[in-house]
C-alpha cells in the first residue's frame, strides 16, 4: 500500500488536540513522570514534537523536492528538547506545538503535492536514500508512537497502586526503558 497523504493529514491534524486533552492542566505527577533513567517524560516528549516541528518534516519536504539526494538532509538532535524547553510550562510547549504544526500543515497542503512527488528522493544522513513518502508516513508514525509513550508513561506513575492487576496490563511493562 502506498502512503495516502489526505489520510495522514487525518493524524498530523489531530495530534496536537489528543496531547493538548491528554495533558494540559494535569498535576507535575503526570507531566513529569518516565520510566527510569535516560527515558523521557510527557514534558519531554512534547519538546521534542515540538523542535521536530521546528527543523524536521517541513525543513526535509522542502529539501527534498528542491535539491533531491544532491543535498542530504541537516542531522536532526533527538535531544534538543532538553535545551529548548527550559524556562516553558507544559501549556507553553502544547500552545506552541499547535501553533507550529498548524503552520506546517497549511504549508503541507499549499505544496498540492502529485501522487508520483512522493516518490522524490532525497538523503538521509544515516540511512541514506529515502523518499518523500518514506518520510511523510514517518511524520504519522512518529506522532503516533510518541501518543502511545505518553500513555505508556502516564500508566506507570500507578505502576505500584494497581496492585495484582498489574500482571493484566502490559502497559506496565511494556518499553521498560525507552526515551
Amino acid at each position: 500500500m502506498s502512503f495516502d497523504l489526505e489520510r495522514g493529514f487525518q493524524v498530523l491534524e489531530r495530534t496536537p488536540t489528543v496531547l493538548d486533552t491528554l495533558l494540559r492542566d494535569l498535576d507535575a505527577t503526570w507531566i513529569e513522570a518516565d520510566e527510569g533513567p535516560e527515558t523521557w517524560s510527557p514534558f519531554d516528549i512534547v519538546g521534542h514534537l515540538v523542535h521536530g516541528e521546528r527543523t524536521d518534516w517541513m525543513e526535509r519536504t522542502r529539501r527534498i523536492l528542491e535539491h533531491g539526494p544532491s543535498k542530504p538532509f541537516e542531522p536532526f538532535d533527538r535531544f534538543a528538547q532538553f535545551e529548548d524547553s527550559r524556562g516553558k510550562t507544559i501549556a507553553d510547549l502544547l500552545d506552541e506545538f499547535r501553533r507550529l504544526r498548524a503552520e506546517n500543515v497549511a504549508a503541507l497542503r499549499a505544496l498540492d503535492l502529485a501522487a508520483d512527488q512522493l516518490d522524490l528522493a532525497g538523503r538521509h544522513p544515516a540511512l541514506g536514500a529515502v523518499t518523500l513518502g518514506e518520510l511523510l508516513a514517518t511524520w504519522v508514525t512518529h506522532d503516533l508512537g510518541h501518543i502511545a509513550q505518553v500513555a505508556r508513561v502516564m500508566a506507570k506513575v500507578n505502576r505500584e497502586e494497581v496492585g495484582a492487576w498489574a500482571e493484566y496490563l502490559a502497559v506496565l511493562s511494556d518499553r521498560e526503558s525507552s526515551g
